[in-house]
């Protein structure tokens, strides 16, 4: 089985935007691909919305789903109130287009939600008001809670999720037999759909819905004109339409539908959306801090959605719009839901009482097992603890020697240079993360290559300044005799190249489409260089390198003085002897006439500037 979210490898590259994203960092980065580690990952899916290049994906129950519809059953839609932000102007469009895709019956989950609200009020009602209890609305949070605040665990709401309640609902009421499809803005959802399998079955995302509808050419804004002009009909919800409970989505519309939240202060509830708020919630929580007997005892109810603004932001909804207009399109549709004269869905009673009496206990059925154990079930999953020793060591493998070093710049994902070096400790991180260590690193191989190669070497931008360059070249044009330091080099960087080459002009001609190296020798202040042009950047850096050859030219040009002599000689004996020898002096005038030919630079003497070198060909 695929978990809920997970990394497609071949487009997956130095990046490290889902490692800043994520708020549990639960991304371990190997060979430069950041994989989602599922034992630690909440399915938050902050990484999915964050990642440009879609390298991480939501797992598509589709086709499984079709499978299920294939075998004859009856497949009931779970639809979560959050439909009426995702699709404001095809509301009705939405609910028309499920039995076209072959769902049996259409049902809210905000059903479910009622029942969660009514068995708070009755524990509220029993208990003086007070309900000390985190919500299991969101199962991002109950995963969150269950790995990274295991000693909390106990004070998790025991009244299973809107979903399951309502999964329950349905079964009560049309049978084991049927399946269950939630459909919804949230990712974490299919993992109650693995580990309580029937509470529901399946869940689609609305990114997916969208998707299939896609495939099955069904137009939401055709279904739309033909409902408005009375050519289909809406179906019926069943049994019933949800009321204010539909406000779940929004954050603190939980509250807003308890007994408790019609209190204008809502002083025995806190509404918390948003990971990094939630999370600092439960820091700020001593352990086992809301349970009765605690010294300290917190005794606000705590909705906590990790999405911010809560549902109607999840991470598969498809139409971005700002939280503004999404919430107040959902309350509208609460508003309206109300003022109508159809009735809307009343808790049974005797249902809240098994709710609150069994609990989770209520979502077991026999044959069926979960894909893997929920996280209230497997406490744990923060890093390991590491001695300072340990984190020194490995802040200096990161190429942090000293505090000063530490810059905390963030662009490894993680909010601290120390939080990186126990990232590494643990596992997660790499070396190559580090930013600061590896543009430290390349400068400083580039360094060393510079200051020890024995040529001279520039490099120079486009308005012809010096970048860089090392001591010989400063020997060769600088007109220095003396050993040139770091220090010296470095303070020549921003200098016009003018200042030490007359010919700088010459490297304006390689500014453009990087075409190789070229090479050309030239005749400079009575030395012969090879200089080769080469392009660091398109259109931004050209470098160049200067090579003495001034000793094999001047051994060449030798050769020629003497072939020279040789010919002149050869010609007074040719002038004795022309009448015996003369067809062989002919020879030897040619062949030593070749020789000088193949040696010369030009007719005697070696103008300055540069000259195409024949014996390299450019390199291309």
């Amino acid at each position: 089985m695929v978990y809920p979210i997970y990394t497609e490898l071949t487009e997956c590259r130095d990046c490290y935007k889902c490692v800043r994203a994520c708020p549990v960092k639960a991304i371990q980065v190997k060979d430069g691909r950041a994989v989602v580690v599922k034992d630690r990952c909440v399915f938050c899916g902050r990484c999915v919305d964050t990642c440009t290049s879609h390298a991480k994906k939501i797992r598509d129950d589709v086709e499984r789903v079709k499978q299920c519809m294939r075998s004859k059953r009856q497949v009931f839609a779970s639809i979560a109130p959050s439909y009426a932000a995702e699709f404001p102007e095809q509301a009705d469009a939405f609910l028309a287009a499920l039995p076209l895709l072959g769902f049996s019956a259409i049902s809210e989950t905000a059903l479910g939600a009622a029942l969660v609200s009514a068995a708070i009020d009755r524990y509220a009602q029993d208990h003086e008001g007070r309900c000390p209890w985190i919500s299991t609305a969101c199962p991002s949070v109950v995963e969150l809670v269950g790995k990274y605040y295991p000693k909390l665990v106990p004070n998790l709401s025991p009244i299973p999720s809107p979903l399951q309640c309502h999964s329950i609902l349905l079964r009560q009421l049309y049978g084991e037999d049927i399946t269950i499809v939630f459909i919804g803005p949230c990712i974490a959802k299919k993992v109650e759909a693995d580990t309580t399998p029937g509470f529901p079955d399946f869940a689609l995302t609305f990114r997916e819905l969208r998707n299939w509808l896609s495939d099955e050419s069904i137009s939401l804004d055709t279904l739309q004109q033909e409902l408005s002009e009375g050519n289909r009909l809406i179906p019926e919800l069943i049994p019933a339409r949800a009321g204010e409970s539909t406000l779940y989505p929004v954050e603190g519309g939980m509250i807003a539908s308890l007994k408790m939240g019609k209190d204008v202060f809502q002083a025995s509830g806190v509404a918390i959306s948003g990971a990094g708020a939630v999370m600092a919630t439960l820091d700020d929580l001593p352990e086992s801090s809301l349970l009765p007997d605690s010294p300290v005892v917190f005794s606000d109810f705590l909705e906590l959605l990790t999405c911010e603004g809560g549902c109607i932001n999840g991470p598969a909804v498809v139409q971005r719009r700002s939280s503004a207009v999404r919430k107040s399109t959902s309350t509208r549709f609460t508003r309206k839901r109300l003022a109508s004269v159809q009735p809307v869905y009343q808790p049974d009673p005797a249902l809240v009482d098994r709710l609150l009496d069994k609990g989770y206990a209520l979502l077991s059925m026999p044959g069926r097992f979960s894909v893997y154990p929920s996280a209230t079930m497997v406490p744990g999953g923060r890093q390991r603890s590491f001695s300072d020793e340990d984190i020194a060591r490995a802040l200096f493998e990161l190429g942090k020697n000293d505090p000063s070093d530490e810059l905390n710049c963030g662009g490894c994902g993680y909010n601290s240079c120390r939080d990186m070096a126990v990232a590494y400790l643990d596992g997660m991180a790499e070396p190559e993360m580090c930013v600061t260590k590896m543009r430290k690193q390349a400068q400083s191989k580039i360094d060393v290559l510079l200051r020890t190669l024995p040529m001279g070497v520039v490099i120079v931008d486009r308005d012809l300044r010096i970048v860089d360059c090392n001591a010989e070249f400063l020997h060769m044009f600088g007109d220095i005799d003396y050993a040139v330091e770091g220090e010296i080099i470095d303070l020549i960087s921003g200098l016009p190249l003018q200042r030490f080459v007359p010919f700088y002009q010459e490297f304006s001609q390689h500014f453009g489409d990087n075409p190789g190296a070229v090479a050309y020798r030239l005749h400079y202040k009575e030395k012969f260089l090879q200089v080769t042009f080469f392009t660091v950047e398109n259109h931004r850096l050209v470098g160049a390198i200067f090579q003495d050859i001034t000793t094999p030219t001047v051994r060449r040009e030798t050769v020629v003085k003497h072939a020279e002599a040789v010919i002149q000689k050869s010609l007074e004996t040719v002038q004795q002897i022309a009448s015996l020898l003369g067809e062989n002096a002919a020879e030897t005038e040619i062949m030593l006439n070749s020789l000088i030919e193949a040696f010369k630079v030009t007719s005697g003497q070696a103008p300055e500037g540069f000259l195409p070198d024949d014996d390299q060909r450019p390199v291309r």
